[in-house]
C-alpha cells in the first residue's frame, strides 16, 4: 500500500487515541473508564476517516461511526464485519464526556477489546498501522 500524507495523518491521530486508550486502561490507581471509552471511539472514528480519505470519499464533520461506516461500505463492503463494534463504540463520542453519565470498568474493558478488533480490521485496509500484521 502506497503511503499518502493525508491518509497517514489520520492514521497517526488514530494511533495516538488507540495508545491513549491502552495506556489509560492499564493505569494503576484511580481508573478512568470514561476516557478509555472516549479514546476507543475517537481512534475508531479516525481509522474510518483515514479509510474514507484513502478511497477519496468525502465525509461530513461527524462523530457518528455508523454514518461513516455507511459512507465506506460501497468501497469496503467487508466493513460490515465490524458493524456491531462500531455501533457499540458509537455512543462514547459524547455520552460520557460531560457531567451526568459515567462509564464503568466493564464498559471500558469492552471498549478496549472492541478498538483492538477494529484496529486489526483497519490494519488490512490502511498503511501505517504498526505491529498488527
Amino acid at each position: 500500500m502506497k503511503k499518502r500524507a493525508d491518509v497517514f495523518a489520520w492514521v497517526e491521530k488514530a494511533e495516538q487515541d488507540f495508545e491513549g486508550a491502552v495506556f489509560l486502561a492499564g493505569k494503576r490507581g484511580k481508573s478512568v473508564p470514561d476516557l478509555v471509552c472516549f479514546h476507543s471511539q475517537q481512534a475508531t472514528e479516525k481509522y474510518l476517516k483515514a479509510c474514507l480519505t484513502l478511497h477519496r470519499l468525502p465525509f461530513p464533520k461527524t462523530h457518528d461511526l455508523v454514518k461513516l461506516k455507511n459512507l465506506l461500505s460501497g468501497k469496503v463492503p467487508e466493513i460490515e464485519l465490524i458493524a456491531d463494534l462500531l455501533l457499540f463504540l458509537n455512543e462514547f463520542s459524547v455520552q460520557y464526556r460531560y457531567p451526568g453519565e459515567k462509564s464503568s470498568t466493564a464498559y471500558a474493558k469492552r471498549a478496549l477489546k472492541a478498538i483492538k478488533e477494529v484496529r486489526k480490521f483497519f490494519a488490512l485496509h490502511l498503511p501505517g498501522i504498526p505491529g498488527t500484521r
